[in-house]
């Protein structure tokens, strides 16, 4: 592919259709560490749209102005206090709006799933190695619409200090809506600030704002790894191995899963996939798990989930490409979603970020060496135990000690796991049809950096965008227990 083929066309400032209402929003204890990160940048690859290209760029700059009066915070700018609190002024400044075309580039070409991600998705985005902190004086959010041989690439490049995964796309599935001709859309943002994330803490900077907490300058691959609802199923079956049969059994079901008979009908204890018509699992589950769960006897929290397991595996198998001494220390960096653990809840589409990190520690001895569930059960355990309680001691510990977020593989033995398989990403439909295939920029990625997708196809299929150092790439891509669930 040719080495420069991206070339910007047009940029200008879009405003918002109506003046904003609101005046300002105080960043949280968990939007002020988010400082120190690159802007978030994430995009979605869509087919040809049946639109010339002046008018499709209009619609699209016409619909990210009726979105941004929606989400007037994300038109604003950033303004610190003279007592050195942090604020999203809501003052219609606008987004920047880039429009760029790549007439030699094919999607084909683009989302082979077998080669490394193309380095041209990096071309799609704006503000390379930006930090949050410069919403003091750059946009909060920048779309570049990049027009393809044969398709159109959207990407959004959005401050990490005032969104998390949840509000990025909450804005993205709008402004797909929007363009779509929605008169009034489906799920408005919750701007609310009365909450525990709420604090008089201070977080103080150096002269000139904060500098970012990993190099940037290391070598790395970059591959999206597909893995679909059975190959994740039977990783689910191995990490669930050393729980209780019922406890498998209940959750199992709700997968399609079945109870395997042994003799004279009775369970043998484990727990398969039935293969119906073509291989596929056919749904169905026996008498036994219908009874299990009409009286009451799983406890769905006692065992490991699909992403989990999927994320155990990882862990494993990267440790191991690593090539780490086995007295070493491996950590899995794993950022939860803290509006459904708060008691009383947070409002789902609370504005913001709401998230905090879970680390999760081993040493690489044990991890190598014990079956999957030792790993699984590590992480399904932390998760589990992250509830109400401990999200605000979080925020205890958070204000006793202001910083930022050490984002970055500091000892070499670090995995930080980033956005989510939840999240609505193909849900963007501007008119044309879903999108092909979601990918992001440059922003946030060091060796051990793992995004989670949702599959293209659904149904509980995950895509994994992995990073890695070249050598650690090489070792995961010979890595016959990781390999065999890719598709």
């Amino acid at each position: 592919m040719p080495s420069s083929s991206v070339v910007i066309i047009s940029k200008c400032t879009v405003h918002p259709e109506h003046k904003s209402t609101i005046k300002s929003l105080k960043l949280s204890v968990s939007d002020l560490p988010m400082l120190s990160c690159h802007y978030i940048q994430k995009g979605v690859l869509l087919s040809q749209p049946p639109l010339h290209s002046d008018a499709l760029i209009s619609l699209l700059k016409l619909s990210l102005s009726k979105t941004l009066s929606h989400f007037p915070a994300l038109a604003g700018r950033l303004y610190t206090d003279p007592d050195g609190h942090v604020h999203i002024l809501c003052n219609d400044s606008g987004a920047d709006f880039i429009h760029s075309k790549a007439k030699t580039l094919i999607i084909n070409n683009l989302i082979n799933p077998n080669i490394d991600v193309p380095a041209f998705f990096k071309q799609f985005f704006v503000f390379d190695s930006t930090l949050s902190y410069a919403g003091h004086y750059k946009p909060l959010v920048a779309v570049q619409v990049t027009e393809l041989n044969d398709g159109v690439f959207i990407g959004c490049t959005i401050n990490h200090a005032v969104v998390d995964g949840t509000s990025l796309w909450n804005f993205f599935n709008t402004f797909a809506e929007v363009t779509k001709g929605a008169k009034k859309i489906s799920k408005s943002p919750d701007f609310n600030r009365d909450t525990v994330f709420n604090s008089p803490a201070v977080l103080r900077f150096p002269s000139g704002g904060p500098s970012v907490t990993f190099s940037g300058d290391e070598p790395l691959r970059e591959r999206v790894f597909h893995f679909s609802r059975e190959a994740i199923l039977k990783l689910k079956l191995r990490a669930n191995n050393g729980l209780k049969h019922s406890e498998i059994a209940g959750k199992m079901c709700n997968d399609g899963w079945k109870v395997v008979n042994g003799d004279n009908g009775k369970t043998n204890g484990k727990i398969t996939s039935v293969n119906g018509d073509n291989g596929k699992t056919n749904g169905k589950i026996t008498s036994v798990l219908e009874e299990l769960i009409k009286n009451g006897v799983v406890n769905p929290t006692a065992v490991v989930s699909s992403f989990q397991s999927l994320s155990a595996q990882l862990w494993r198998s990267v440790t191991r490409a690593r090539k780490l001494d086995g007295n070493r220390t491996t950590t899995f960096r794993m950022a939860v979603n803290c509006r459904h653990r708060l008691r009383p809840l947070l409002e789902p589409l609370y504005f913001g970020n709401a998230i905090q990190s879970i680390p999760t520690v081993a040493s690489v001895g044990e991890l190598l060496s014990r079956e999957l569930c030792y790993g699984a059960d590590l992480l399904h355990q932390n998760v589990v135990e992250h509830d109400d309680a401990t999200v605000r001691r979080g925020v205890k510990d958070w204000e006793s000690n202001p910083r930022l977020f050490p984002l970055g593989n500091f000892d070499g033995a670090m995995i930080t796991m980033g956005s989510s398989p939840r999240f609505p990403m193909y849900e963007n439909d501007f008119g044309w049809g879903r999108p092909l295939a979601v990918r992001s920029g440059r922003a946030n990625k060091f060796d051990g950096k793992i995004s989670a997708f949702p599959g293209h196809d659904g149904n509980g299929s995950v895509d994994l965008e992995v990073v890695l150092a070249p050598q650690t790439m090489a070792g995961l891509e010979m890595d016959m227990e990781f390999m065999q669930y890719i598709s």
